[in-house]
């Protein structure tokens, strides 16, 4: 069985301790139709909607990759959730998240498996978020 293109997964299965916003939304150009003089923003080749981008921070303690961005299609640019006070990034929740696996050069003619994501928007956490589900008091 081969999986091809992205799948639907559960964004608490891939972030158990969270997520963090820790840049701004913008645009993702079009590198194909852009030029020097004119930037165009990149469309999603299924929905036609635009792309936009985020760096987010995941806060499990052991992830191998702690910074990373996230690609959002959504017909308007989303916004992350308000901050939160005493904290350094904006706890987020990632929805309609799709992942899509990869192959990456590591050098020496070697690869590995690597992950694309994919979102169709943001919100807030609801509850205690922030410390994770391992971290809730039971």
């Amino acid at each position: 069985m081969a999986v091809q293109g992205p799948f639907k997964v559960n964004f608490n299965e891939v972030f158990p301790f969270g997520l963090g916003v820790v840049g701004a939304v913008s645009a993702q150009a079009d590198f194909d139709a852009s030029t020097r003089e004119n930037r165009v923003q990149q469309r999603d080749k299924d929905t036609g909607e635009p792309v936009w981008v985020v760096d987010v921070m995941d806060f499990d303690p052991e992830a191998r990759e702690r910074t990373f961005k996230v690609k959002i299609t959504a017909p308007v640019q989303p916004v992350p959730p308000d901050a939160i006070e005493g904290l350094p990034v904006r706890p987020v929740v990632l929805e309609g998240l799709m992942v899509t696996p990869y192959l990456k050069e590591v050098g020496n003619g070697r690869s590995r498996i690597a992950y694309s994501l994919r979102a169709t928007g943001m919100s807030a956490p609801r509850g205690n978020r922030v410390q994770g589900e391992h971290n809730k008091a039971a």
